[in-house]
């Protein structure tokens, strides 16, 4: 709350000294087409996200119903059940997690967004303590904030469409520096919750992670020339194969498939509705902050 106040009462400081000590005559003028144009600006980011909403938390609900996101969550309930102690055995918060990282390991942040949301909306329901972040939550939001990038899709996509010569070229680095992004992050948040990382489960599991990555660094380090078609072709093969793997296993439960995403695309949308508000209050603040020049002189004074 102070800091959006701030954010006004700075600019409108800035704007001030602007217009009496500089002449400028235009200030007042760019911050109100700040107001207008960062709230447009929400509106289309927020319309985006419901679309991704929509699709990723109705693929979802296939899952939940077809059993795959049980059999994930089953492969890595004893890893959770240590560092998520607080979270119940089974319960549909792990599902959620687990799809959030497993689409943040591919890159593919229009997929996890949803799927992030959605886990930490099942986490608010555990917490007690509703305008505080639970254990669970923090542990959550760090593993997702740090964001482990085995393939990074999205990025390579980018470079690729904005000429890059080699988009491939980050791909060991965002590799090396997301894994030990990780592992600081819950080595921290562990110390801090008390967690011991030193349990045969969590060693195993973040063992075999720690050889599996080293090994996929060290094969393409001396074989370059297959780090394109790994980032390429793996992880949108490797997404798209998940759906399809999902539609099989709720056909094979015989769920009326369709419906069932659209209950799940529905409750996306629900989700989006909630966020637009905040995306709003957001982007103005820091519009208006931007174009009174505050921003300028904040960044001018850290570089300084």
């Amino acid at each position: 709350n102070r800091l959006w106040i701030g954010l006004f009462m700075t600019s409108l400081i800035m704007g001030l000294v602007k217009l009496f000590f500089f002449g400028d005559t235009l200030v007042f003028k760019e911050i109100v087409d700040a107001l207008f144009e960062s709230s447009k600006s929400a509106f289309e980011i927020a319309l985006f996200l419901t679309g991704a909403l929509c699709l990723w938390m109705g693929i979802m609900e296939i899952g939940e119903k077809g059993g795959a996101v049980r059999v994930l969550t089953k492969l890595f309930a004893p890893f959770f059940a240590k560092i998520f102690p607080g979270v119940p055995k089974n319960h549909p918060a792990h599902g959620s997690m687990m799809m959030n990282f497993s689409a943040n390991m591919l890159g593919l942040d229009n997929a996890a967004t949803p799927l992030g949301l959605k886990a930490m909306n099942q986490l608010q329901e555990l917490n007690p303590k509703k305008d505080t972040a639970s254990n669970a939550q923090i542990m959550f939001l760090v593993l997702n904030t740090s964001g482990l990038t085995i393939i990074p899709v999205s990025i390579l996509a980018y470079r690729a469409a904005n000429g890059s010569e080699n988009p491939a070229a980050v791909f060991l680095p965002i590799l090396f520096a997301t894994f030990i992004a990780s592992l600081v992050g819950i080595i921290a948040v562990a110390i801090k919750q008390k967690i011991n990382l030193f349990q045969p489960v969590i060693l195993k599991y973040l063992g075999t992670l720690t050889v599996l990555i080293f090994g996929l660094l060290f094969w393409l380090k001396n074989s370059p020339e297959y780090i394109e078609v790994v980032s390429n072709v793996g992880g949108n093969l490797l997404l798209f194969s998940v759906i399809i793997v999902f539609l099989i296993l709720g056909i094979r439960k015989k769920i009326n498939v369709y419906e069932c995403f659209i209950d799940g695309a529905k409750g996306g949308f629900d989700v989006a509705i909630k966020i637009v508000p905040y995306l709003v209050a957001i982007l103005v603040a820091v519009g208006v902050f931007r174009a009174s020049g505050a921003m300028e002189l904040l960044f001018d004074g850290l570089r300084g």
